[in-house]
């Protein structure tokens, strides 16, 4: 399993919310990510039900900064509706960690009036944790606005504002033709210029998830660049991926 897909299935109740970690731009410490690191005793026991936990989180999220963030914590596991008044507000703590956290616990309850704040995090913040979270986070919210900018970011951010601007453009440009049209036209940029290998790999993904509303020009462009990655390219991984794309799209060995 690569380690995006293993990512994609971990819990984020689960997170280990770090303030030292958190203090860190991710350009550096891109290997150090806060959905890997988990904590064991979180969720796993699963002693108390989802009714009393969600009971008990709205309490938390009225108490003290520590008391939040632990509230938070159940709020990214758990969706309900009667959080959201108590999660809104938090997305403007000073503290990245209650930033991050809040941003999470809106991805995971996704509501409407959310969307142009979590917007302003993911274009504004000065934290690149809270900026990844959000890039994260606004693949759950179906809305027009949330496509620019994270196009935007997948163009401008950091390594892993990027990665994550990739996998959520996946889910925006599902949304229709016109979404995909454009999601891919940068999706098929990064994946010529960027830097890092694991956010070309995420763009080849990403793309291969838009590719049947894609028309016939953007189709063939993919193909085309998936087929000199495979040949040519010096990243294995990304080898790897373009070679598994083309098998998906019933080429299988179509690059040998």
């Amino acid at each position: 399993m690569t380690k995006r897909k293993k990512i994609q299935n971990e819990s984020l109740a689960e997170i280990i919310i770090d303030p030292d970690v958190l203090a860190k731009e991710l350009s550096v410490e891109l290997e150090i990510d806060p959905l890997e690191q988990i904590d064991k005793d979180s969720f796993s026991k699963g002693t108390l039900n989802k009714n009393f936990e969600c009971d008990e989180a709205l309490k938390l999220l009225k108490g003290d900064k520590e008391q939040r963030i632990q509230g938070l914590k159940i709020f990214c596991e758990y969706r309900d509706k009667r959080s959201l008044p108590l999660l809104l507000p938090l997305l403007d703590q000073p503290c990245p960690v209650e930033r991050m956290s809040a941003v999470y616990a809106l991805g995971r309850n996704p509501f409407p009036s959310a969307v142009k704040k979590l917007v302003s995090l993911l274009e504004t913040d000065d934290n690149a944790y809270v900026r990844r979270a959000t890039a994260w986070s606004l693949a759950n919210y179906d809305n027009q606005i949330v496509l620019k900018p994270l196009i935007n970011s997948l163009k401008n951010d950091v390594a892993a504002v990027r990665l994550w601007s990739s996998s959520s453009l996946s889910e925006i440009g599902s949304i229709s033709s016109s979404n995909a049209r454009l999601a891919a036209e940068q999706l098929l940029v990064s994946l010529k210029i960027d830097n890092e290998a694991v956010v070309r790999s995420n763009c080849i993904w990403s793309l291969c998830r838009l590719f049947e509303k894609l028309d016939n020009i953007y189709q063939e462009r993919f193909v085309d660049e998936c087929t000199k990655i495979a040949l040519f390219d010096k990243e294995p991984s990304v080898m790897e991926e373009a070679k598994t794309a083309l098998d998906s799209m019933g080429m299988k060995g179509f690059y040998k």
